[in-house]
Order: structure tokens, then sequence, then C-alpha cells
């Protein structure tokens, strides 16, 4: 076996190149791709036969900025990639250049395998490959799948088509001529299996579902079911010419995604929100047409201040008048990301325009301006401003960074508007501010906002009522439950989120249910005895029956989808988002004792939190049920688990 020689790529990203000879010393270096390994198919084989390939793969993943891989995703690396391999040396495919993880710019998906080959006519052929180790899987639809262990997840064809598109719809014009091609290798499932799963009609109706049986075949008829009977061995100034295409989104893509945004009523501008958003865009068009500097703008402002609608519609607005901005939507929150991405009409080829802000860094190289929503959420690695936030506020010739500082929930996260402006000032860049001080969440009502503020910050007064928002306690989590199923009855959205004070475990494999890990003792009264009232916290998974009906969303699609107001969401699961009603459970960990507020970290099941000392927990643990005290927007109910606590609150809501 050749030695494996290293490059490094423009992202720092070590990559195999070609084995040691006269011809392999003349292949193009990787420039700027992001992935764990790269080189034609006859080295990337040789070097997966050395032990410590798996751990320099490890290394390169987190080098290309893809985070750290846990054990399932190491794991099926070494399960997956060995027959694929075999598969493409068997069919006569070894000198076909191959990427393994190949990640799109901006990070928003990341390939399985990628194959470059040389077309008819001049093109570049690519297949796109993902990998399943299923051995068996249900078909629910064209759209879903439901695995042994019972996730439902995206139909394995489907997913394959989202990755062909992107190359469609980020392909520039001055790019090479593209043949796309996709797909499905499942190397433990056998023929029957690849049938089920086959799709017979539309976009899906040519990808192949390639079984084990499939993979143990040879030559042209392997090659010819893998997708490649006709690519040839690329020559290195084509590769080159691949991976020196800098992909940007089509000027439809941007148009169907910015107009999707905007027909979303959960983005809709009301009132002085609109009047913001004018202001914003005139500042923005001005930046973007004569400030070679760049600028850095910072938008502040409070719950249900219409920070979100705000971000959301200004990247409508580049989308759709300012193409050249190339924008990227970025945030910490996972929960939001995931309902952007559904609000953008079902593109899946639009995730590169959300990407993960683990991929901020890699987003700075390719974009001309970011939005960044609830930067309070960025990490503080060691205390400092997070790298990648640097690199785009350095790079980027436009940033627009929404936060609230209130809503800094844990240790080592979030930055300040003070922060921001110091730093345009040391890079010499223009810094704006605007501040949203209007409440469109909880129906407008400032009176109510201002209540929930003076509680948790200030002096506690008592809640006058306000005509366009209902405030009220319930006096155990039974009665609390039972409103929120009424409303649910009643057609709207009723939610009801606790303070991180019980554990929280993982559904067991193949389980039908959810661990009832919430338990609230409520004491015996003269009309009854003592009762426990148990509950589940949201799925990490989706769950649903045997038949497919969901029973519960992922945590991601808690606070929207249907059966979500049976499991109780969290800060994780609540931050950023909104519903009609807000049940809020205020747990041991916060308590109000000798007139003001007190904090008991032993009580949280937070592991970034509950080793805190009293002191520090507190702020924290009054910006957490500050963010669920102002998810509703008509109305919220409170109860708390400490009688006192729980009697204060009666006063102040039901004053004698």
């Amino acid at each position: 076996m050749s030695e494996e020689l290293l490059t490094t790529t423009a992202h720092g990203v070590e990559v195999p190149r070609a084995r040691t000879s006269s011809a392999a010393a003349r292949e193009p270096l990787v420039r700027g791709v992001p992935c764990v390994a790269a080189g034609r198919v006859h080295d990337i084989a040789a070097s997966a036969s050395d032990p410590a390939f798996i751990d320099r793969c490890v290394k390169r993943y987190a080098a290309a900025g893809f985070g750290v891989p846990d054990e399932a995703e190491v794991r099926s690396w070494r399960n997956s990639w060995p027959p694929l391999l075999e598969a493409l040396m068997r069919a006569g495919l070894s000198d076909l250049w191959l990427y393994l993880e190949y990640g799109t710019p901006g990070g928003g998906q990341r390939l399985d395998a990628l194959l470059v080959g040389s077309a008819a006519e001049g093109a570049l052929g690519l297949v796109v490959i993902e990998l399943k180790q299923w051995h068996t899987a249900r078909v629910l639809d064209e759209t879903r799948v439901q695995r042994s262990d019972g996730l439902v997840t995206t139909h394995p064809v489907q997913q394959v088509l989202a990755y062909r598109r992107f190359f469609e719809f980020w392909r520039p014009k001055s790019a090479p001529a593209l043949d796309i091609r996709a797909a499905v290798v499942l190397h433990n499932a056998d023929r029957d299996q690849g049938e089920a799963l086959r799709i017979r009609e539309g976009a899906g109706a040519g990808v192949p579902v390639v079984t084990g049986q499939d993979l143990a075949g040879q030559g042209a008829a392997l090659a010819a079911r893998l997708g490649c009977g006709d690519l040839a061995s690329p020559a290195p100034d084509e590769v080159g010419a691949f991976e020196r295409i800098v992909w940007t989104p089509s000027a439809r893509l941007l148009a169907q995604v910015g107009d999707a945004l905007k027909g979303q009523r959960t983005f809709a501008l009301v009132g002085d929100q609109q009047h913001a958003y004018v202001e914003i865009r005139a500042l923005v068009a001005a930046l973007l047409e004569g400030d070679p500097q760049g600028a850095i703008v910072t938008v502040s402002g409070g719950p249900g201040s219409g920070k979100t609608a705000l971000a959301v519609r200004l990247l409508g607005y580049l989308m759709r008048h300012q193409e050249r901005s190339r924008p990227r939507f970025v945030t910490p929150s996972g929960t939001l990301r995931t309902h952007l991405l559904e609000a953008a009409g079902g593109h899946a080829q639009a995730r590169d325009l959300f990407p993960p802000v683990s991929y901020l860094y890699s987003a700075a190289q390719h974009a001309g301006s970011v939005i960044i929503d609830e930067a309070q959420r960025m990490a503080r690695p060691e205390g400092k401003m997070a790298p990648a936030l640097t690199e785009a506020l350095r790079k980027v010739p436009l940033v627009v960074v929404f936060l609230d500082e209130r809503q800094i929930i844990r240790p080592n996260e979030g930055t300040t508007v003070d922060e921001l402006r110091d730093a345009a000032r040391a890079m010499g860049r223009t810094h704006h501010h605007l501040e949203l001080t209007g409440s469109f969440r909880c129906n407008g009502s400032a009176a109510y906002t201002t209540w929930v503020d003076n509680l948790l910050y200030g002096t506690p007064t008592a809640w006058t009522g306000h005509h366009d928002y209902g405030l009220a306690l319930s006096d155990d989590p039974f009665q609390l439950q039972q409103w929120i199923e009424q409303t649910t009855a009643a057609g709207h959205t009723a939610r009801t989120t606790a303070g991180f004070c019980w554990r929280w475990t993982s559904r067991p494999r193949g389980a039908a249910t959810l661990p009832l890990d919430i338990t609230i003792t409520v004491p015996a009264t003269a009309i009854g005895p003592a009762r426990t009232w148990n509950a589940a916290w949201n799925a990490a998974d989706t769950l649903t029956a045997s038949d497919g009906t969901p029973l519960a969303p992922h945590n991601q699609l808690w606070a929207t989808h249907t059966g979500g107001h049976q499991q109780i969401g969290c800060i994780y699961s609540a931050q950023g988002l909104e519903y009609h009603h807000s049940g809020v459970i205020i747990g041991p960990d916060l308590t109000w004792t000798d007139g003001h507020w007190t904090a008991h970290p032993d009580q949280s099941h937070d592991p970034k939190l509950r080793a805190l000392p009293a002191d520090q927990y507190l702020p924290y643990a009054l910006n957490t049920y500050r963010v669920l005290l102002t998810r509703g927007t008509h109305t919220t109910r409170i109860h708390a688990t400490d009688p006192t606590t729980h009697h204060m609150l009666a006063d102040l809501v039901h004053p004698r």
C-alpha cells in the first residue's frame, strides 16, 4: 500500500492526495472543500485499510467545521465506507474522484459521499450517494419511512434528491456544465427492501436504491447500477475546476424562498414593527450601495418586540431585491432554525441559506451579508466572543445582529451591544444600533411584559388586568393541564413549559411512549387526597403510532406541530417561539423567600447550571423564566411548585 499523503485545504482540512506516482504527483490539491477525505477511489480505498484512517477523519471532521462526530456517526463510517469502496473498486471505478462527508458551503447539508467523473460532451458527472445501514424500513408515504426502532425519518430517496438539488440551485452561471445524479446505498438490506423503497414516479423515479445483494456484483453492470456506468476518470484540471466553483444561490431560489417567507403569517409585521423594518431596510440598502468598509448593525429588544419577524423579513428583502448581497441567516437556536426551514416552503435546497451556527465561520467566507438572530445564545468559549462570530464581523460586508441581553440563560453564552460596538470600532467598521421598544407578542400588552420584568428584576406589582391579555394562576398542574387541553380542543395553540427541574431520560429503543420524567406531588386538601401528576418532556425524536399517526413531534417542532400540547417544553424548545396560550410551571429551582428571589441550583437538572453557586445561578434562572412567561400571545397561566412562591403570585394576580 502506498503511503497516504495529506494536504491542507483553505479551511485547514487535511485530505488525502493521490498516491505517490508520477501521475499522482500531478493531482490537484483540494481547495477549500470541507470534507473528511478526498482523492481517487483507489487511494481512499487503500488508506481506509489503515487503522488510523478513521481517527484522522474524526480530526478532519472537526477541522472542517462540522463539530465533533458522535459515536453513532463514526460507527456508520466504519460500517458503510468499506462496502462502498469495495464495490466501487469491483465496478472498475477506481479512478473516479471521491469525497467522503462533503459539506456544502455554509454547512446546511453534508453528503455521505460524492463521486466526480468526466461525463459526455465535456460535462462533469456528479453522483451524490446517501449511505444507510438499515436492514429494514417501512414506507409510510413518498416522503417518510419508519425505521425498525420506530423513528420516522425522511425517505432516503427524497433526502438524496434534496442534495442533488443543491447543485442545481446553487450552481453559478460561470461553473462547468454538470450532469448531476443520485443513488441510495443500503449495504445491509436485501433486494426486496430495495424494491419497497424505490420510487417509481416523479423526480425520484430515476434514483437507484442499491442493496447489499446489488453491491456484490462487479464490472460494468455494477457501475451502471450505481449511476456511474458512463463516467470516465476526471482529469486533474476537471477536478480543480469543480473545486474552484463558488456555490451561490440562484436568483430563482432566492425569489422562491423570499416569497415563501414573506407569505408566512408568523412573520407578518404590524404597527411599529413595520416602521422599524422600513428603517432597517433603508439603512441596509444605503450600506450595501455606498459603504466600502461595510457595517455592523445591532438590533435589540425584549420578548415579543419583533426581532425575529424583522430578521426574517429583512432576509426576504435581501433575497428578492439585493441578490448580490449573498445573504445567510444564522441562529444559535436549533428550534428556530428548524421552523425557518419549514417556513421556507419545503425548499430543502435552501438549507445553506440557514446554516447551523457551527458553520458561521464557513458562511463568513461566502456570504455578502449575514443576519444573526438570537445572538444572546452564541457560545463564548473561555468567556470570549466566539472566533466564528469575530470572523463574520471582520469579513462579511454587512452583519445584522438581533439580540436580547436579558435572554442569556447559560454561562459562557451571549454577547452584548457594547461588545459588538467595541468590536466594530476595533475593526474600523461602522456600527449602527436600533432599539425595539414595542411588544407585539403578548397581544401588544406592554402592561404584561412590564409586569413580568417587575416581578423578576424589580419590585413585584399587582396585576391590574389588561383588556387584551389574560393572566391567571392554576392551583395545581392537573388544573393547568385541563386548561391546556380545553384550549387546544377549541382550535388554539396551547403549550406548557417548565423550568429544567426534573431529569430528562431518553425514550427506550422501540418504546411506544415517552418517559414520564416530570413528577409533581399535589398535597391533600379538605376536599381530596394527595395526588401525583406525571408528564413527559417533549420528544427528542418524532414519536408515531404503528400506523404512522403522529403522537409527539420532534422537540424542535414541539411548539407548532400536532400533539405538542401533551408534552412539557423547556427553555431550549420554547425560546424564540410563541403560541396563543402559555402554561408555565415555576419549579423548585426558583423560590420567593423572605421578600426576594432565591436560587436553588441543586434543584436544576441542567448539567451546565446545577454546579453553579446560587448567586451565579440566579440571573440565569430569572432570565429563563422571563422567556417562558413571555411566549403566550393571548394568555398565560402560572403554577409554582413552591407553596410560598405560589401564594405570593396569588396575592399579585388575584389581589384581595
